[in-house]
């Protein structure tokens, strides 16, 4: 049976702001059968070499695409948050060569690959939107790579909290420059190269810069420009649209 309910709402909110839908398309996007499933934190939603027969939406929560080497060292490659669908590419490449695991507890709704293809063949235009969203999702990946390569840890952390308030705000998740960040240190070092230790004493270095904190999962950014700045953060990567780019 199709799911009609609103847990679906956040794919066409994420759609609209990378693209822009008519009512029709929404109401196909609303009538794709989904099954809906409730996954703890630290659960691995898809892992690499899986050769998957669907595509799964996050509708709450975090996940994190990465790939771990062989003395079991993690590599976060981009952080998923409500609407995104991490593994979109897998409707055209048989085998995933990267992980999706949840950071919290999320749920996420999964469509067959066939159903997708259906919807992409009668609705050519949402063909176009989700083409446009696997390929802002490798310029995310391509920024990413730079910000371990060439930042320092300042500039890295920083940029990931541009880039996140931007996403969130984009979505309707963040308000003013303050949004839920459920990420640990742990994690975070996972992301950006960096140890735990390291880490800890850059988000204090950034604390006392005032430009942002995190605290209790939670992070404000008192100084925008400046955080910017530190972060060397253009969001032209993001290729957001209208609204959406201004937030």
């Amino acid at each position: 049976m199709a799911a009609t309910h609103p847990e679906i709402h956040p794919i066409i909110r994420k759609l609209e702001t990378i693209f822009k839908l008519d009512e029709s398309e929404r109401e196909a996007l609303l009538r794709l059968p989904m099954q809906i499933a409730d996954l703890r934190a630290d659960q691995d939603i898809v892992r690499e070499g899986d050769r998957p027969t669907r595509c799964f939406a996050l509708l709450e929560g975090w996940s994190c695409s990465y790939k771990m080497n062989a003395e079991g060292n993690r590599q976060i490659m981009g952080f998923s948050i409500s609407g995104d669908m991490p593994d979109l590419q897998s409707l055209h490449l048989r085998e995933l060569d990267y992980s999706v695991g949840t950071l919290t507890p999320c749920k996420v709704g999964f469509v067959e690959h066939q159903a997708l293809l259906d919807l992409c063949k009668n609705q050519p235009r949402i063909c176009n939107a989700f083409w446009r969203e696997t390929l802002i999702e490798a310029a995310i990946f391509r920024e990413w790579l730079f910000n371990v390569g060439q930042r320092s840890a300042f500039a890295r952390i920083a940029h990931i909290f541009c880039e996140l308030a931007v996403r969130m705000r984009a979505v309707g998740l963040a308000t003013d420059r303050t949004y839920d960040f459920p990420v640990t240190q742990a994690e975070l070092a996972d992301a950006t190269g960096m140890t735990t230790v390291h880490v800890n004493r850059t988000l204090r270095d950034l604390r006392e810069a005032g430009l942002a904190t995190l605290k209790g999962g939670v992070v404000t950014i008192p100084d925008w420009e400046s955080l910017k700045q530190a972060g060397d953060f253009e969001v032209r990567y993001l290729h957001l649209k209208g609204r959406a780019e201004a937030a």
